[in-house]
C-alpha cells in the first residue's frame, strides 16, 4: 500500500504553529481596504444615537465631516451615505429626494468638500423619502417598476451633482440600471460609477436600519399585501442572484452588491466565481446588532467575532464589505500598528 501523502508524512499542522507562519500561508487577509463605512445623517445640529444599533449614530452634517476626516486618517476608503429624513418632508411622491437643497445633498457636498480623497457612496432609493416607506410610486397597492426608476434617474442624477462618487440604487426595480446610467451620461457624469444592489433579499436583517432612518413606522402604518417581497429577492433563491446581477453588468453596472452578506455567503461566491463585475457585500444592520448585544450579553468578545464575520465575507468573494463597525475597527488596527 502506497502511503506516500498520507501521515505521518504529512501534518499540515506544520503550517499553523506559529504567527508568522500562519500569516504566510494566510488565502484571504481582512484590513482597512477592504472596508466601507455606512454612515447615517439628518438634518439636525445635534447628532445622536440609534437605538436599535449600540455605537450607531445619526450624524448631524458638521459632525459627518469630522467623523469623514477621522475615517479617512484611519484609512476607511469609501463612506456610504444613508438619509433619515423628517415627516415632513415625506410624500407619496417622495418628491425631496431629488432636490437639489435637500439635506442629503448638502451632506455629501460638505463631505467631498472637506475630504475630497474620501470616497461617497449614495442610496439611490424612494423609501426613505416616502411617506408609505415603500422603494417605488405606489398605485393600486402595487409598487410600479418603470414609474419608479424614471424618478430613481432624477434622484442619480441629483446625487451626482451634490459629488457622489458611487450611486448605489438599492431598489431592485428591473431595468433601473439602464436608465440611471443613460440619464448620468447624458447629464454629463459619465465618470460616475454604479454600485448596483443586484442581489437584496427581502430580509429580516433590515429592522434596525429601518428603525434608524425612520421607515419602520411608515411601513407599519401603510402596510402592503407583499411588503417588499413583491420586488426584493426571495431568500430561497441563488441562482437567481447571478441572473440579476449579469442583467445589470448589461446595463451599465460596474459593481454588484449582495446584501445581506453574512446570510448569503453562498450568493457572494456565485457572484464572485462569475466574474461578471467585482462583488460588494453588506453586513447589514440586523447582522452587526446581532454581534454588538451577544457582545454585551458576554458571549464573546466584539472585535474578534466582527473580524471574524467580516473575513468570512472576504473569504466568499467580497472584495470589499460595507459593516457599521469600519471606523471602530480601522481605529482599532491603526493603534495596533503603531
Amino acid at each position: 500500500m502506497n502511503n506516500e501523502g498520507a501521515f505521518p508524512a504529512v501534518r499540515l499542522r506544520r503550517l499553523r504553529r506559529a504567527a508568522w507562519l500562519r500569516r504566510l500561508v494566510a488565502e484571504v487577509k481582512l484590513s482597512v481596504d477592504d472596508l466601507i463605512w455606512p454612515v447615517f445623517v439628518h438634518d439636525k445640529e445635534v447628532s445622536e444615537p440609534v437605538a436599535a444599533l449600540p455605537g450607531v449614530m445619526r450624524w448631524s452634517i458638521a459632525d459627518l465631516v469630522q467623523q469623514a476626516k477621522e475615517a479617512c486618517e484611519f484609512g476607511i476608503a469609501a463612506l456610504a451615505l444613508f438619509p433619515v429624513v423628517g415627516v415632513e418632508d415625506k410624500s407619496e411622491d417622495a418628491a425631496m429626494a431629488w432636490r437639489d437643497d435637500n439635506f442629503y445633498h448638502r451632506a455629501i457636498s460638505a463631505v467631498k468638500q472637506a475630504v475630497p480623497e474620501m470616497g461617497i457612496i449614495t442610496d439611490v432609493a424612494l423609501d426613505p423619502y416616502t411617506s408609505h416607506g415603500q422603494d417605488g410610486v405606489v398605485r393600486d397597492g402595487v409598487v410600479e417598476n418603470d414609474a419608479t426608476i424614471a424618478l430613481l434617474a432624477k434622484m442619480a442624477v441629483a446625487q451626482a451633482k451634490a459629488g457622489a462618487d458611487l450611486v448605489a440604487p438599492s431598489d431592485m426595480m428591473d431595468g433601473r440600471v439602464g436608465v440611471i446610467r443613460a440619464a448620468l451620461d447624458h447629464a454629463g457624469y459619465s465618470q460616475v460609477g454604479i454600485l448596483a444592489y443586484s442581489a437584496k433579499y427581502a430580509s429580516a436583517f433590515y429592522g434596525p436600519f429601518r428603525a434608524a432612518v425612520g421607515s419602520d413606522n411608515a411601513l407599519k402604518n401603510t402596510p402592503m399585501k407583499d411588503g417588499k417581497q413583491g420586488y426584493q429577492m426571495q431568500m430561497a433563491n441563488g441562482e437567481e442572484a447571478l441572473r440579476e446581477a449579469l442583467l445589470d453588468v448589461q446595463e451599465g453596472a460596474d459593481l454588484v452588491m449582495v446584501k445581506p452578506a453574512g446570510m448569503y455567503q453562498d450568493v457572494i461566491y456565485r457572484l464572485a466565481s462569475s466574474q461578471a463585475a467585482p462583488v460588494f457585500a453588506y453586513q447589514v444592520s440586523g447582522e452587526y446588532a446581532m454581534l454588538r448585544q451577544a457582545a454585551s450579553a458576554g458571549a464573546f468578545e466584539f472585535f474578534p467575532a466582527l473580524e471574524e464575520a467580516l473575513l468570512g465575507i472576504k473569504r466568499a468573494g467580497a472584495r470589499a464589505i460595507l459593516t457599521y463597525g469600519a471606523k471602530e475597527l480601522a481605529e482599532r488596527w491603526c493603534n495596533q500598528s503603531s
